[in-house]
């Protein structure tokens, strides 16, 4: 997006330089023949331009998925995962009282396993947006397991892949493949390439994430059906419950609870912060994914600890991380800075500014007018009415009648200079005069608006939305040709 400004006038100053009072310094760098470059340098020479469009072209994908070929190209196991989970949750619907205990744990362990997704694998290792504490670190790790969404090295690898290459072919879960590919089809279906390139050599180094990875198969099983079973069986006797319920039904909202993260995030909202790619902010995505549904801020500032920014916001995961702060457990929670979320707040804003006002029909400018000399205005008025303000001359004749002072004091400043009238000293008009006013114009007159001035511009064009190229555009460039005389 062309970067957008508001001025509030039509010329642009350049500074004036006394080279009296410039100081001399030395070049900032040596020449470049008389340093040696390091090698980081000398490498970062050969990546191309656009990265992605290079890899899309040297690397090939497999071959497109068809009605003849695609029960070879499903992923079995998330298959399995995906389909019987909630067909054992139904079952147990239907064969199994729910109890109030049971209940009350099955949504208490969605938050404990939701939470091991979006405090642990995902504002934690794969953003690191904070410091965790070895005991808060083996806690989401457990908890995260629990989710059954793969282990924190290889869920961290895919999503900083996400990241880097948002709605792109190397992207694993884009959402321009659509909204069912990005919930759940990734998973179900082989990939047709790899995933980008990320980087994941600190998760490499974690002992704790080296050894979830290690463990996983075993551990998903515990966290996943044995722990909830065991705490309802124990606790209160609902063994069954705690399986169906806590485990099962509990697994299967946890799924799609943080896949809505990919798809819905990436589909239903506003884009408050930046709209080059298709993260979104909504209330209701936000609910559904224990708070990470205010999307478009995470993308634009994805190593902030929030995902809302806003008290009134609903995110349980900033306010679990908040907390872990408050007890010690966590530490340095970054957080973006303040004056940089609201260029990005006030840059969209712009843009929605700018779209408006392309659509508004303006009055036409000076350059665009014939010049016409007083003798010329004042023998042309005693044909149609036409009156001066500020430079320009203005034909009234479609506004005499529906003046609000009467016909009678427009009709006896015809053919003359109205300008001090106009401006207070008849009638001190308001904005919405001015600029109706401003779509009368039919002519300039010679000598009285060499340069536009103030009171020439319009209210409504005194702040304008224009591109960062417009403010250095020439007569030469825009295609106006000056004015000989």
């Amino acid at each position: 997006m062309a970067a957008i400004h508001v001025r509030t006038d039509s010329t642009v100053t350049k500074p004036v330089f006394d080279d009296e009072h410039v100081a001399l310094t030395p070049p900032m760098t040596p020449p470049r023949s008389e340093v040696a470059l390091p090698a980081a340098t000398r490498k970062s020479e050969n990546v191309p331009e656009n990265y992605v469009e290079h890899t899309l072209k040297s690397t090939k994908a497999l071959p497109p998925i068809t009605w003849n070929n695609f029960y070879r190209e499903i992923n079995w196991l998330s298959l399995a995962i995906l389909t019987i989970t909630p067909a054992v949750a139904i079952y147990g619907f239907c064969t199994t009282t729910l109890s109030l205990k049971t209940a009350i744990w099955s949504v208490v362990y969605y938050y404990i396993t939701g939470l091991g997704i979006t405090a642990g694998y995902h504002r934690l290792w794969a953003h690191r947006s904070y410091n965790a504490s070895k005991p808060l670190e083996w806690f989401l790790a457990l908890a995260g397991a629990g989710a059954v969404e793969g282990s924190i090295r290889w869920w961290s690898r895919g999503h900083r892949a996400h990241h880097r290459y948002t709605d792109t072919d190397l992207d694993p879960y884009s959402a321009h493949k659509g909204l069912l590919w990005s919930h759940v089809g990734w998973m179900v279906l082989l990939p047709r390439r790899k995933p980008g390139v990320a980087d994941i050599s600190d998760l490499s180094k974690n002992p704790i994430v080296a050894w979830q990875h290690r463990n996983y198969v075993v551990l998903l099983l515990a966290m996943g059906f044995v722990v909830p079973t065991l705490v309802a069986g124990l606790g209160w006797g609902d063994w069954k419950g705690g399986y169906f319920f806590a485990g099962a039904a509990r697994l299967c909202f946890v799924h799609h609870s943080t896949f809505c993260v990919n798809s819905l995030a990436h589909w239903l909202g506003e884009t408050p912060f930046d709209d080059k790619h298709t993260p979104r902010d909504h209330f209701v995505t936000a609910l559904v994914t224990i708070g990470e549904g205010y999307h478009n801020f995470h993308h634009e500032f994805p190593s902030d600890y929030r995902n809302a920014i806003k008290w009134f916001q609903y995110d349980p995961t900033k306010w679990f991380i908040k907390a872990c702060q408050l007890v010690g457990l966590a530490t340095q929670l970054k957080t973006f800075p303040d004056n940089e979320i609201k260029k990005g707040q006030l840059t969209m804003e712009l843009k929605k500014m700018r779209e408006i006002q392309e659509k508004i029909v303006w009055p036409a400018s000076s350059n665009d007018l014939p010049v016409i000399s007083w003798e010329s205005f004042q023998e042309q008025a005693k044909h149609r009415p036409l009156i001066v303000v500020a430079g320009f001359i203005h034909d009234v004749a479609s506004f005499l009648d529906e003046h609000p002072g009467g016909r009678h004091l427009l009709g006896k400043n015809i053919g003359k200079d109205a300008t001090v009238p106009f401006f207070g000293g008849v009638y001190d008009h308001s904005n919405a005069a001015h600029n109706l006013l401003a779509m009368m114009r039919v002519g300039v007159l010679r000598g009285g608006l060499e340069l536009e001035s103030e009171k020439a511009v319009p209210p409504s064009q005194k702040l304008k939305v224009i591109r960062a190229q417009e403010m250095y555009m020439t007569p030469e460039s825009s295609g106006v040709e000056e004015d000989d005389h």
